[in-house]
């Protein structure tokens, strides 16, 4: 999957450095999946919950973190739309930021 953009991940560890190295994983794993569908995710990821817009929200380290991403499956691409803890996470509408 080509991944747009790592600055915000980059952006939040540099705040939360206890997440950096599950950010990089996640990035680096994510970069080597050719995903065509949600299941497609949950097979590598099985914790990662689907929304509707074609986005997916991902627990990192723990659950202590998340991401959530909106996904074009038919050109590989997925957009990172949120990066934060679960608290910020609780605050926002995944289905629409």
């Amino acid at each position: 999957m080509r991944i747009i953009s790592i600055k915000p991940l980059r952006e939040f560890w540099e705040n939360h450095t206890d997440a950096k190295g599950a950010l990089q994983t996640w990035y680096k794993t994510v970069q080597k999946e050719e995903w065509g569908c949600f299941d497609d995710i949950k097979k590598r990821f099985g914790s990662a919950d689907v929304i509707s817009g074609n986005r997916a929200i991902f627990n990192i380290k723990g659950n202590h973190y998340r991401i959530v991403v909106k996904i074009h499956y038919n050109t590989g691409i997925l957009f990172i739309r949120f990066v934060g803890t679960h608290e910020e996470y609780d605050k926002i509408n995944a289905e629409t930021i």
